[in-house]
């Protein structure tokens, strides 16, 4: 699978981690500000901002690979470890650490199946 990449493929591949860290972001702060009606610097802390964008770039990186590498049955493990690490946010901001992950792991997959199709992965 992987050792028979092409240029092609590779291209294919770094334009989708490329698409995928750089709009990410702006998916999940829009889906977020519909949802509340408002802004999400209004709503949240910029600790919380910055500790949640640093993750979901990670969580970005991470679904993307297991993507690629047919490693499904890992995305269990951002789910778990992210809620080990963010069990405060969880408390204080449940809505938000909530509907911030579903986003950006459906966006993540989406730009993962997308990537599969396009190298003809699938």
């Amino acid at each position: 699978m992987i050792e028979n990449m092409n240029l092609t493929d590779i291209t294919i591949i770094a334009g989708g981690y490329f698409i995928l860290l750089f709009t990410s972001g702006m998916m999940v702060n829009y889906i977020l500000s519909k949802i509340s009606g408002e802004s999400i610097s209004q709503k949240i802390g910029k600790d919380a901002r910055d500790t949640g964008f640093i993750i979901g770039k990670c969580e970005n990186l991470l679904i993307l690979t297991f993507m690629i590498l047919e490693a499904y049955t890992s995305l269990a493990l951002i789910f778990a470890a992210k809620t080990i690490v963010r069990k405060e946010d969880l408390n204080k901001n449940s809505l938000f650490f909530l509907a911030g992950t579903m986003v950006n792991v459906t966006y993540s997959i989406m730009i993962g199946f997308l990537v599969r199709i396009l190298t003809g992965m699938v």
